[in-house]
């Protein structure tokens, strides 16, 4: 594949982890027990596939009213990924941010988030966002909020606020906006995810549900990709 047909950022949408254990008459956190698993996986076959960017959605605002029991499990399966996620970034030179509201999460968890992303913020390897307790329109609710405040300090005008100035203010700032966006497991939704970011994406969505997501799967995600003609609004 020609370097310019490589999409330079990937955003996964993870889906199918439930409908993963249930086939395997296994408890839901099976799968997204499998499904970090893949996580971990998909960050090396990203960045061996020459893809600079990687966003993956692992928790939205709206996954807080799942059960109790899975919510629960989830969280310290988070926990857990984010604790190993601190080592690995490290051995595979990885910067790794975090999107979304973290104010909702336990204190433990907040430190780690904080302590990963400054451990891992001069690596140079791929950029790893993970969207926890993520819903884009909150995202967006609350960089309206901030340029808001902004403007009542008087360090605004209103003629100030255009797309790049209030790109500035999401969770993204800094990363590029998604070249293609990969949903698994059928559905063919956005799911409030990067609904500002997706503006111009190339969306693939593939039957195959995230725990057997692999490499292949990406290259033919990614063969799906250079194969499009991105005028972005032009002839």
């Amino acid at each position: 594949m020609a370097e310019n047909n490589i999409p330079s950022h990937v955003a996964i949408i993870l889906d199918g982890n439930g409908r993963w254990a249930k086939k395997r008459l296994l408890p839901r956190n099976a799968g997204h027990v499998q499904g970090s698993k893949v996580v971990e996986q998909i960050c090396e076959d990203a960045d061996s596939l020459g893809i600079k960017y990687l966003t993956v959605y692992a928790f939205s605002t709206e996954n807080w009213k799942r059960p109790k029991k899975e919510v629960d499990a989830l969280m310290k399966l988070l926990d857990k990924y984010l604790s190993d996620c601190i080592e690995r970034s490290t051995k595979n030179n990885m910067r790794v941010r975090v999107l979304g509201d973290i104010s909702a999460l336990d204190k433990k968890m907040q430190d780690k988030i904080t302590e990963l992303e400054h451990i891992s913020a001069g690596n140079t390897g791929l950029n790893f966002s993970v969207a926890l307790n993520y819903g884009s329109r909150d995202e967006m609710l609350r960089a309206v909020r901030a340029c808001a405040e902004e403007y009542a300090k008087g360090n605004m005008t209103i003629n100030d606020i255009n797309e790049d100035v209030f790109a500035s203010y999401l969770d993204t700032k800094g990363v590029p906006d998604p070249d293609l966006l990969i949903r698994t497991s059928g559905e063919q939704r956005l799911s409030n995810f990067l609904l500002w970011q997706l503006a111009y994406t190339e969306f693939y969505f593939t039957d195959v549900l995230w725990p057997d997501f692999n490499k292949d799967e990406l290259k033919k995600a990614m063969d799906f990709y250079a194969g499009r003609d991105r005028r972005f609004g032009g002839v």
